[in-house]
């Protein structure tokens, strides 16, 4: 039980915004595209009723900017093979149960609308069922005239509440204990593990440079959030595979770089080890450009984090 909710009133007035304001965006974000006489074909337009709860605002954009039915094809094959965690397997486990988890909201989170379009709704499609459940029909809060939800997420040390305040039936969130923001940008762009992940953490906050005069973007990860191998003669490195899709202001797809790169340092340094460094020779275009980047384990490790930046 969540004894007590930590947030600045602040904070949870975002949250309690996102997810009321959440039930419009598709709306809002389609009235953009309409604004511009944009008709998507039908298998565009299946693919985004649902599709736009997981994208990131880079995604939305890049999508938006999609004129023709080909390019949409390869951004919705591209969407779904990003977040797949085994590429090996001929079926994207992510796609497949982001389905099921739609189809399921659509099921039980039915207050008056579509059940992704609620607050209880969208928190199962992006987290999956709690790990611990509770209601309470009886309590002490006379703001609420229905009964209180609770819904624990141990593995991500969030909680939410959920409140039927009017005793209608329409459960919204009022707060939350932990990082939910954090949450739900990373889970947008897929979660990933593995036993023999090469990254600590499940939510690695790399970072990415562009030098223009170089021509150069650095990625740069926290070495504390990488497993380090010994190598022969003592020291340690860390191979890794890179994946970077590169995007243009107008969301026309530039390049797609995909690189092996392994990073070494000696049994001195380690200790003071700061960052891993990977570089990589790319003339991006003046102007704003977007950099999708997909990292995962290399030389037999697994694990997979992914990142997007606006490059200016």
């Amino acid at each position: 039980m969540i004894k007590k909710i930590t947030g600045s009133p602040a904070a949870v007035r975002a949250v309690a915004a996102f997810f009321i304001i959440g039930v419009s965006f598709g709306l809002s974000f389609c009235g953009g595209i309409s604004s511009r006489r944009l008709q998507l074909d039908p298998e565009s337009e299946k693919f985004y009723e649902t599709a736009k709860l997981i994208m990131s605002r880079e995604e939305e954009k890049i999508f938006s900017f999609l004129t023709d039915q080909a390019a949409r094809k390869e951004f919705i094959q591209e969407f779904w093979d990003k977040r797949d965690p085994d590429p090996e397997t001929p079926e994207s486990e992510f796609k497949v149960e982001f389905e099921s988890r739609v189809e399921y909201a659509s099921k039980h989170f039915i207050e008056g609308g579509r059940g992704w379009n609620t607050d209880r709704g969208r928190i199962y499609i992006f987290m999956g069922p709690p790990d611990k459940f509770e209601e309470y029909f009886t309590h002490s809060d006379p703001s609420v005239r229905g009964s209180i939800l609770y819904w624990i997420y141990y593995d991500y040390q969030l909680g939410i509440e959920f409140v039927d305040a009017k005793n209608d039936g329409q459960y919204k969130i009022r707060r939350y204990d932990g990082d939910f923001f954090g949450a739900m940008d990373a889970l947008k762009l897929g979660r990933y593990a593995g036993p023999d992940d090469v990254f600590k953490k499940k939510f690695v906050k790399f970072e990415l440079n562009y030098d223009q005069a170089a021509q150069k973007i650095s990625i740069r990860i926290p070495a504390r959030d990488l497993v380090f191998s010994e190598d022969a003669g003592g020291g340690f490195y860390v191979e890794l595979d890179f994946r970077l899709y590169i995007y243009g202001r107008d969301g026309s797809k530039l390049a797609t770089i995909e690189e092996q790169k392994k990073f070494a340092t000696s049994v001195r340094e380690i200790d003071e080890l700061k960052e891993a460094v990977f570089e990589f020779a790319f003339a991006l275009p003046e102007g704003r450009n977007y950099v999708d980047v997909l990292i995962s384990g290399g030389g037999g490790k697994t694990g997979k984090v992914r990142r997007i930046f606006t490059v200016k």
